[in-house]
């Protein structure tokens, strides 16, 4: 049997490629290439490029391959930009999805993990890491269209053969250790991937978007999460439905938060020196605090962190900036 990674070309989904690769398991790719790379696709993995909704391309690979699973990571991924286009997001975030979840049960496919987001939650109302049973409450379209996909997923799971693990991502960041993909999307927001872009070069500054949060510095608070810690909770995610494991949502973060200068501050630590800074006003969307509590993934998946720790994953997204920069691969 295997398994259909969509947006495998991706940031995270290269990486969840390359670790079912590692795990010996038969891996099949689509993506559309819209913001992934081919080259960062495992050259074990079985490639068709094409969109997740295009029923032609799905029934081509069900006829060529025994897909047991699918790990569901295209989309779209900005939230200020879905506060802008909240249509385009529900319509590649939601509508989409629907589409892939429908040929999943036309064609028998038991397994669907997705790529779900803390954002489903907006900001907490307590100050404490936020845990599955919070309210839910996004703030922007991208969270809206990541949740409606989520009901989905619970009602057809409820009416049909099918078992689904959402797995809510806090803020996903690093790069593999063994240096075979990273973060590589063009045009990336991501606060580590940018200040790596500064420190390397490639962008004059970084903006910090809100110096007057509700936070002790100010600026907002997120969980960071090394990626390969990430890709090891879908692999754990994949193998309890396989052993019988009903429906389940989890959160993927570490527990603790850092600021926004928090992160920056740690950067300087690592390369150890200064870079340019800039400030400006908030952007839409954009939740103040938000920190997971991880304990249902830890119990019901045995999944256990083995890189929680800022300064590695701030190291390792380095480490790749500077591979992209001297194979000049953007």
């Amino acid at each position: 049997m295997a398994v259909l990674v969509t947006g495998g070309a991706g940031y995270i989904g290269s990486h969840m490629v390359w670790a079912l690769i590692d795990a010996n398991e038969d891996v099949v790719v689509i993506d559309r290439l819209s913001t992934g790379h081919r080259w960062a696709i495992a050259p074990e993995a079985k490639f068709y490029e094409g969109d997740i909704a295009d029923t032609a391309v799905l029934d081509r690979i069900a006829a060529e391959n025994r897909i047991d699973a699918i790990i569901h990571f295209a989309g779209s991924i900005v939230v200020p930009e879905s506060v802008s286009d909240p249509l385009g997001y529900y319509e590649n975030n939601t509508v989409k999805s629907r589409a892939l979840i429908a040929w999943a049960v036309k064609t028998g496919v038991k397994h669907f993990v997705f790529s779900s987001t803390a954002a489903v939650y907006g900001t907490p109302d307590g100050s404490d890491p936020v845990s599955e049973t919070a309210r839910l409450s996004p703030e922007s379209p991208y969270g809206s269209s990541k949740l409606m996909t989520e009901i989905m997923l619970r009602d057809t799971a409820a009416a049909h053969d099918f078992t689904y693990t959402a797995l809510r991502y806090f803020n996903v960041a690093g790069a593999d250790p063994k240096g075979r993909t990273g973060q590589s999307t063009p045009g990336a927001t991501h606060l580590i991937k940018v200040a790596s872009q500064v420190v390397t070069g490639l962008r004059e500054k970084i903006d910090v978007f809100g110096t007057d949060y509700p936070t002790p510095d100010g600026t907002c608070v997120r969980d960071y999460i090394h990626v390969t810690d990430l890709a090891n909770a879908h692999l754990k995610a994949l193998q309890r439905m396989r052993e019988g494991g009903g429906s389940l949502v989890a959160n993927c973060g570490y527990g603790r938060g850092f600021s926004v200068l928090e992160v920056l501050e740690t950067m300087k630590r690592v390369v150890g020196r200064d870079f340019n800074i800039g400030f400006g006003p908030r952007r839409a969307g954009d939740a103040v605090l938000i920190v997971a509590n991880p304990a249902v993934a830890k119990r019901e998946l045995g999944w256990q962190p083995v890189h929680d720790n800022l300064g590695e994953i701030i190291s390792s997204a380095l480490a790749w900036e500077e591979h992209l920069r001297r194979k000049n691969s953007y």
